[in-house]
């Protein structure tokens, strides 16, 4: 098979989207699928490369305002049409689809060539959060036009699943996202690790993503004063020196990678994520793998992954004094955490991303062929039916 991978955001900057794509190229490598990927350039003078036997073709781009790092694509439909047309792909993966994504599914849907749009990134409810909320709509408009459009559209929860139906998007199926519990698993907590950031011997509640203002790592600062406790955040970002400054007792360790990631997440006793945007949320299932109980927002992806008084806790959207109460519930009682934690582990397994790219193929296999979505049964694991809020 043929396949063409566009990605709003590609290495070296790691992202969900990032992570997701790189996981899939393994398994198409390993079937020894022909792919390109299609990314923003990282520089005014970057070339193109080679990254787990796919081609990346590198399109010229600028930083976006605020955050340097992140890339947006320059050009129109038309340069997008000519590449897709020299490579001539079976099928067309569109990944979170919004600026480059958009000119993508507009141009394969001109030559012809069936698409697969990933959908995994809240990205019109952010404009309150930065302070534009005037774009909401706009950006609204942009994610339903995209999505009309595609052959199929992939959602990673229920609840991106019932967002884009009730908004008139029917052509949608689940697709959920794997954990490597190889690397992520209970036998990474480190004792030595946990000394260096929490001498003390103190309870560590732990936050990992990036230091954001729509990942809401500023109201953790209620948590700040939780007595024989310590705050560490993982990750970087924007935000950092305003957080640092919120957060004074916080620990900072920056971003973290592989074995050093999972090292850190074991270390936690429980995991905190207060952003209301995510469409999945990734960390979640990692905390889960490394036996750590979470307590999280009850909003988008973490409705289908933590299980109310199972394997964590969900508080309501804004409410921060529920937040402190779950958090000192679970930190308080030693016995009741653990058998969180233990719940929290097994309710991952069998999550794997050769099983979740093997779903995925099955998609791209369904859109050439013409099948309907919804024709072919669901995702590989269903909601934990965590409790209405």
């Amino acid at each position: 098979m043929r396949i063409a991978i566009v990605a709003e955001s590609f290495l070296p900057l790691m992202n969900g989207v990032t992570h997701s794509i790189l996981r899939v190229l393994e398994h198409l490598q390993e079937r020894g699928d022909e792919v390109m990927v299609i990314a923003p350039s990282t520089s005014d003078t970057d070339v193109s490369s080679v990254e787990k036997g796919a081609y990346v073709h590198r399109l010229p781009s600028v930083p976006l305002a605020g955050y340097t790092n992140v890339r947006v694509a320059l050009g129109g439909v038309n340069r997008v049409k000519r590449i897709l047309a020299d490579f001539s792909p079976d099928v067309v993966h569109l990944a979170s689809p919004f600026v480059l994504g958009w000119r993508a599914v507009q141009a394969a849907h001109q030559l012809g060539i069936p698409t697969v749009a990933i959908y995994q990134t809240e990205v019109p409810s952010y404009a309150a959060r930065y302070g534009v909320p005037f774009l909401e709509n706009w950006a609204w408009n942009r994610v339903d036009n995209i999505h009309l459009l595609a052959t199929r559209t992939l959602v990673p929860s229920t609840f991106a699943l019932n967002q884009l139906r009730g908004r008139g998007i029917l052509r949608v199926d689940m697709w959920r996202r794997g954990v490597d519990t190889a690397r992520f698993n209970p036998a990474k907590r480190s004792t030595a690790w946990r000394s260096s950031v929490a001498p003390d011997g103190h309870r560590i509640i732990g936050y990992v993503g990036r230091l954001a203002v729509e990942k809401q790592v500023e109201d953790l600062a209620v948590l700040a004063d939780l007595p024989k406790t310590k705050l560490v955040i993982v990750g970087d970002g924007p935000q950092k020196e305003a957080l640092q400054a919120a957060l004074p007792n916080a620990h900072f360790a920056g971003f973290l990678g592989g074995d050093a990631l999972a090292e850190a997440v074991a270390g936690f006793d429980l995991f905190v994520h207060p952003g209301e945007f995510e469409t999945f949320c990734q960390t979640i299932q990692e905390a889960m793998a490394s036996g750590v109980p979470v307590v999280a927002t009850g909003r988008g992806g973490p409705l289908d992954l933590v299980e109310n008084s199972r394997t964590g806790w969900l508080y309501e959207p804004g409410n921060l004094s529920q937040l402190r109460g779950y958090v000192q519930d679970l930190i308080g009682d030693d016995a009741k955490r653990r058998a969180f934690a233990t719940a929290a582990t097994a309710s991952v397994q069998g999550r794997t991303w050769p099983v979740l790219s093997a779903d995925l193929v099955r998609h791209y296999n369904e859109v050439i062929s013409g099948v309907p979505s919804g024709s072919s049964g669901p995702s590989e694991f269903t909601s934990s039916k965590g409790p209405s809020l």
